[in-house]
């Protein structure tokens, strides 16, 4: 006869509170964003992009958001936002984050149709606040080598909901702002962000 210990019940107990527990800490947050022209939710992977996810978040728990606007609009292309107010504004930022576009790509995220990612300047090692969620498949902009044309964009989360109000935000009429193109006519503002789960 197989001897089982008494306390059988307590270690299965207890595993299956550790696996929850691990279950949770996994557990891709998800984020909804209200705009001036309908709402849409992101889930975000910081399994595969840690330190973007982790900017990210931080902007939006100390709501850097919220009153800023989708500044540049490109059909076709991308809506970029996070970073500028109504009037072409610019917010003052966090310090850049490290590029993680190599990373990403590796675990499996491409700028593909309805995917979020950072935007830059052409140091890639720039990005902080301003982020953009592409329209269509921009496979160029994928990391390709460690140079600042090959660099990449960093996915770090996708659009699960709403898809049909970022088509309409990419549908607006634009023009320029000063020196700045592609502004849409009438602002499309970011009125919340709010981080649904895990809190």
């Amino acid at each position: 006869m197989n001897y089982v210990p008494r306390y059988t019940g307590h270690i299965v107990a207890f595993v299956a509170l550790f696996a929850a527990a691990l279950g949770a800490c996994a557990q891709s947050p998800r984020v909804e964003i209200k705009t001036s022209m309908g709402s849409f939710t992101l889930e975000l992977y910081p399994d595969k992009a840690p330190k973007t996810v982790a900017n990210f978040l931080q902007y939006a728990r100390g709501g850097f958001y919220d009153g800023t606007i989708f500044h540049r609009v490109i059909d076709g292309f991308m809506i970029q936002g996070g970073g500028f107010e109504p009037g072409m504004r610019q917010k003052t930022a966090l310090a850049p984050i490290p590029n993680e576009a190599g990373i990403a790509l590796k675990a499996g995220l491409r700028n593909e149709m309805g995917t979020i990612a950072m935007a830059r300047t052409p140091n890639p090692h720039s990005a902080t606040a301003q982020f953009f969620i592409n329209v269509k498949n921009n496979d160029f902009l994928d990391f390709r080598e460690e140079s600042p044309q090959g660099y990449g964009y960093a996915v770090f989360g996708r659009v699960v909901e709403g898809m049909n109000t970022v088509m309409r935000i990419a549908k607006t009429p634009t023009g320029t702002s000063g020196p700045y193109e592609n502004v849409p006519k009438t602002a499309v503002r970011i009125e919340a962000v709010t981080i649904k789960s895990p809190k």
